[in-house]
């Protein structure tokens, strides 16, 4: 999936306090490792494995290969809507 960087730091600033911790614990995963997914930089442990950032508009375009992440984001966003 491809998203602005813009787009990527937007979803995470509209976040309700306490979702990164959230997202880690329905995830399984280190608090840290969501917190960089929205830095455009994906970790599995604690290496780098993806980071694809293409210069343009809005901060670049950011290729996620794996959204789940992403999608957990959005579903908290849209329920505090």
């Amino acid at each position: 999936m491809n998203i602005t960087f813009e787009e990527l730091r937007r979803i995470k600033h509209a976040l309700p306090q306490g979702s990164i911790a959230r997202i880690a614990q329905e995830l399984h995963l280190e608090e840290q490792t969501v917190r960089n997914y929205f830095g455009a930089h994906q970790y599995k442990d604690g290496e780098v494995i993806e980071f694809h950032l293409e210069p343009g508009p809005d901060g670049g375009i950011v290729y996620l290969e794996d959204t789940t992440i992403l999608e957990h984001a959005k579903k908290i966003i849209e329920k505090n809507s």
